[in-house]
């Protein structure tokens, strides 16, 4: 429910104080609304250092290292084989290259995000009669009385938590202020309607496609093999879920998963340079294209280095560039909930008249002049008659 909030408000905020490129395309976000609206240019750009830390580097290694490990585990490939593949992949779509490359992976992923919701389902009601044990075994674990806690039943809710919290927090990035990056792109009517889409993503990473994972994870049997011949070990990243797959539906699903990976990590990675690429535009204006260039290289030389990585390294160095995201951005965005409140209030308004699709006018804010004219040409609609 917080990340409900924490999305619609930055997106919405992104859509409003948003700025017209030069190429057409509509560039936002965090660093150009903590500018505008609060007038702390080095807020701004402090986030966008941050983001570009985050998403630059670490995500992109972590991307990487996923990609590698299921790689591994299905087919054998070597690591470093993987993050040289990848990252002349990822090369030429960056490079502009190879653009269909990008557009196949933007037509792939759905699918395979439907695809997986499928085979998940299909777990999920070939093993009906093991469900409720295993909301237990959830609702047991989160509060410390699990068979995989012993004594510890306090260091297991803090640990749950703190890993919860992280997990989700990557998931669906709500509140990090990485989202309004894309959101800001979209052309709407009204900045409350790419809020309100933003949100239900959340709902849609979170709650629907991790869980899919979960309800593969537990109805499987490695967890319990886990816990009985290896109670002080742990399988790590990927390796858990293919291994989950293996177990119920054999050595395809260790092959599924690896390709479903291969194609949301990858078209990630793509998102990772397209959000850190605005950041950078905002700190170097007038050297943007030199920077993005320099920028390129690093991101490809994290993506060989991520695939050889340790999992915890690579973590740990995500997990510090997430939270320093998150405060910056939680903190602005606290500043700045009301503008985005107006709006909504202004959205529902208008649907309550019989508009279907309500049109923003910047004069309901408090400083309507922060917001570009051309961004937002109002015109008039009438209510429609039900």
């Amino acid at each position: 429910l917080l990340g409900f909030a924490t999305s619609f408000i930055e997106s919405t905020l992104a859509q409003v104080y948003k700025h017209r490129h030069e190429d057409g395309v509509f560039r936002g976000g965090p660093a150009f609304y903590i500018e505008r609206c609060l007038g702390w240019r080095w807020l701004g750009s402090l986030f966008a250092v941050f983001l570009i830390i985050a998403y630059g580097l670490a995500f992109n290694a972590a991307q990487s290292n996923t990609i590698a490990q299921g790689m591994n585990g299905a087919f054998g490939v070597p690591n470093w084989m993987s993050g040289v593949v990848i990252a002349v992949l990822a090369g030429f779509v960056i490079y502009g290259g190879l653009k269909s490359v990008a557009r196949t992976a933007e037509k792939i992923v759905p699918v395979m995000a439907i695809a997986y919701l499928l085979v998940a389902l299909w777990i999920l009601f070939a093993n009906l009669s093991a469900v409720p044990d295993m909301l237990s075994l959830i609702v047991m674990s989160a509060f410390g009385l699990g068979p995989a806690v012993g004594g510890a039943a306090g260091y297991a809710i803090k640990a749950a938590m703190e890993n919860g919290i992280k997990r989700g927090l990557f998931s669906n990035e709500a509140g990090m202020g990485s989202t309004p990056n894309a959101a800001a792109q979209a052309t709407v009517k009204h900045p409350a309607a790419q809020g309100l889409v933003q949100s239900f993503g959340v709902f849609v990473d979170t709650i629907v496609i991790c869980s899919c994972t979960a309800v593969v994870i537990l109805l499987s049997g490695v967890y319990e093999r886990l816990l009985s011949e290896s109670p002080g070990e742990s399988i790590e990243g990927i390796q858990l879920t293919q291994d989950a797959m293996v177990d119920h539906l054999g050595g395809f699903g260790e092959i599924f998963i690896a390709i479903a990976i291969l194609f949301f990590a990858f078209t990630s990675i793509l998102a990772n340079f397209s959000f850190s690429s605005v950041n950078i535009e905002y700190l170097f204006r007038r050297h943007a294209k030199k920077a993005v260039g320099v920028f390129k290289i690093i991101i490809l030389a994290m993506v060989l280095l991520g695939s050889v990585a340790e999992l915890s390294v690579v973590w740990d160095f995500a997990d510090l560039a997430m939270g320093l995201m998150a405060t910056t951005n939680l903190f602005a965005i606290l500043l700045m909930a009301p503008i985005a409140v107006s709006v909504l209030k202004d959205y529902e308004r208008q649907r309550r008249q019989g508009i279907e699709e309500p049109l923003f006018d910047p004069v309901i804010l408090k400083n309507p002049e922060l917001v570009d004219e051309d961004v937002w040409p109002v015109k008039e609609e009438k209510p429609v008659d039900r």
